[in-house]
């Protein structure tokens, strides 16, 4: 890795700037969720679009911890918008699952490694929907002004065996998303070193 391996204040001022960016995109994107159908989709969409702002990012990552604060910071800001407890955990395990991908094994210079960190990351975004599989009662029990079709739709929208479904999603998301990146970051990425 280059550079000191202690974090310093510009790391994380680049860690607020691609955090902010990145949740301003997966809340915009996760406002469709007024309609039922779109709260499983939000692991499809959400991964495709933040992937890209997540791919430019990791040009600015030289050192382990940046993506394991990215992830527990997307991970709180989820929790604290409503999603309850999984995201943040989500974000402490796939943040730093992340990070040990691309900082430890890539030694932050692996378009590979990065890819797949991408696809680890977002799947930050499916434990926001694990509530939804563990307890979709207490979800909605704070959540009474939704009503009542939108409950029963979105509860016929979520049997058990999409849990999985959505897990794929996320990554497989978070992967074409980090390919999509790669193309609009080409220069920064060269410009970074990563190969």
């Amino acid at each position: 890795m280059k550079n000191s391996k202690k974090l310093n204040g510009k790391d994380l001022i680049n860690i607020g700037i691609f955090l902010a960016i990145d949740f301003v995109i997966v809340f915009a994107v996760a406002m469709t969720g007024f309609i039922p159908v779109m709260i499983p989709m939000l692991c499809v969409l959400c991964p495709l679009f933040g992937a890209i702002p997540f791919m430019l990012f990791l040009t600015k990552v030289k050192k382990f911890g940046m993506i394991t604060i990215f992830g527990i910071l997307m991970g709180f800001l989820n929790m604290i918008t409503g999603m309850g407890v999984y995201p943040f955990i989500g974000g402490i395990l796939f943040g730093f699952l992340a990070d040990v991908i691309y900082s430890v094994v890539g030694k932050c210079e692996s378009k590979k490694m990065a890819v797949f960190s991408s696809g680890i990351i977002f799947l930050i975004l499916w434990a926001n929907e694990l509530v939804l599989f563990v307890d979709i009662e207490g979800y909605f029990a704070t959540k009474s002004d939704f009503g009542t079709d939108y409950v029963n739709t979105l509860t016929k929208l979520c049997p058990t065996w999409m849990c999985p479904v959505l897990f794929v999603a996320a990554f497989v998301c978070g992967i074409l998303g980090a390919l999509i990146g790669l193309v609009c970051c080409k220069k920064h990425f060269a410009k970074a070193g990563i190969i």
